[in-house]
């Protein structure tokens, strides 16, 4: 069977990693992503450390599924056939600055005349208006200025710290794969498209909110100055090693100092209640870690396990490929690639009983489906060399400019 959006096509102007992601996921899930690049080195992620055979495994991570088409935009024949593939497809996707798109011919406008019920989705980095709009905009950019960095530092006194993954780019591609899905939804029910706009600014704030911004969210009465729960985080220092452990209510306690033996924790007014053993929060990390780092992780692991407390090991990204509870759920799975040779990388997330996602084929090479794509709008073999030699298609092999 194939996935739950087969039969829908999207054009990809995207590039890096919140655009690429969002289509990918797309793909997975069954649809025709039509990446569109540059002939000049393509996605800038194509250049980037660790790869193979000329294949970059941050473009591999972000773009399986999808076919290339190696274009050149800035001539008008190279926009021209970028606007006979929107008006054949369901979904235009792009992540230029704001303004840029327009100025290229391909905006909102441009492209629902000859797609009316097209859903148009454009991904910038702080927003299309707004004193920030038109700056160069980097994943540690958006985690500064939403609030993400002192949070990570613990409180407002404390000095800010970068989560150490681009947080900001995954989550803005996640939360554009939904929006489009939910377009596509909304345009089967009305039969009209609509601008999907999101920035990653906005995708990092509203997923904050949720958890991490309780203190400003009563309007009169805001927490000015934020202060640490603790600097003491959940993980734990073993005889040789690390593990996690939470514990949060009366029950798991209770478990928590038998696994231990400490019983005499029981009667410490500090603890004598979930409200108090948050308050104290501190002393009870400190306790309880100066126990765990008498033994070793397995026999804690046990003990713990024994007593139904949360816990689990710290893991190496080694070792989590390797762990029994990852292979169990099959999400790391291996494929072979025709150029990069066998590669490992996580399955689609989610699992679809009817309509299952799949990887269907690795990363393109530039340009890799150039002539397919090209047949299908109607074009002959005649006219698709003449554009190649006059560099309207196909990549040039010289590396993209920075």
């Amino acid at each position: 069977m194939p996935g739950p959006l087969a039969g829908y096509r999207i054009v990809d102007l995207t590039a890096m990693v919140s655009g690429p992601l969002a289509t990918m996921l797309l793909a997975d899930q069954g649809a025709d992503v039509i990446k569109i690049e540059p002939p000049r080195g393509g996605d800038y992620t194509r250049q980037v450390s660790t790869a193979r055979n000329g294949f970059a495994a941050s473009f591999l991570n972000n773009n399986r599924n999808k076919r290339s088409l190696a274009l050149n935009l800035k001539t008008p024949r190279g926009v021209e056939i970028c606007k006979q593939l929107a008006a054949g497809a369901d979904v235009f996707v792009q992540n230029f600055r704001p303004g840029v798109i327009e100025r290229m011919g391909l905006g909102e406008d441009d492209i629902r005349a000859v797609s009316p019920d097209i859903v148009y989705v454009s991904i910038c980095g702080f927003g299309e208006q707004g004193p920030l709009a038109h700056k160069p905009v980097y994943d540690p950019l958006v985690q500064a200025l939403s609030g993400l960095t002192s949070i990570q530092g613990g409180a407002d006194s404390a000095r800010p710290r970068l989560v150490r993954t681009i947080l900001p780019d995954k989550l803005t591609g996640i939360t554009a794969a939904q929006a489009i899905t939910a377009a596509l939804l909304a345009r089967e029910r009305s039969g009209e498209g609509q601008h999907v706009r999101l920035s990653m600014l906005d995708a990092l704030v509203a997923f904050l909110w949720g958890s991490d911004m309780n203190g400003q969210t009563f309007v009169g009465d805001e927490i000015r100055q934020q202060d640490a729960q603790s600097f003491i985080d959940l993980i734990y220092r073993t005889s040789d090693g690390y593990i996690s452990v939470a514990v949060q209510n009366d029950r798991q306690w209770l478990g928590l100092t038998r696994a231990l033996e400490r019983p005499e924790w029981l009667q410490d007014p500090r603890f004598a209640t979930p409200a108090l053993r948050h308050h104290n929060i501190d002393a009870r990390l400190e306790l309880t870690q100066s126990v765990l780092e008498t033994a070793d992780t397995a026999h804690w692991l046990a003990r713990l396990e024994a007593e139904d407390v949360p816990c689990v090991p710290v893991l190496r990204r080694r070792e989590m490929i390797e762990h029994p509870q990852v292979e169990a759920n099959g999400i790391v799975v291996e494929i072979e690639h025709p150029h990069a040779g066998r590669l490992r990388q996580a399955r689609p997330a989610a699992r679809f009983s009817a309509t299952p996602a799949e990887l269907r084929f690795g990363g393109a090479r530039l340009g890799q489906h150039d002539e397919e794509v090209l047949r299908e709008l109607g074009l002959d073999g005649a006219e698709i060399e003449a554009l190649r030699a006059t560099g309207v298609v196909g990549a040039d092999g010289r590396e993209s400019e920075a």
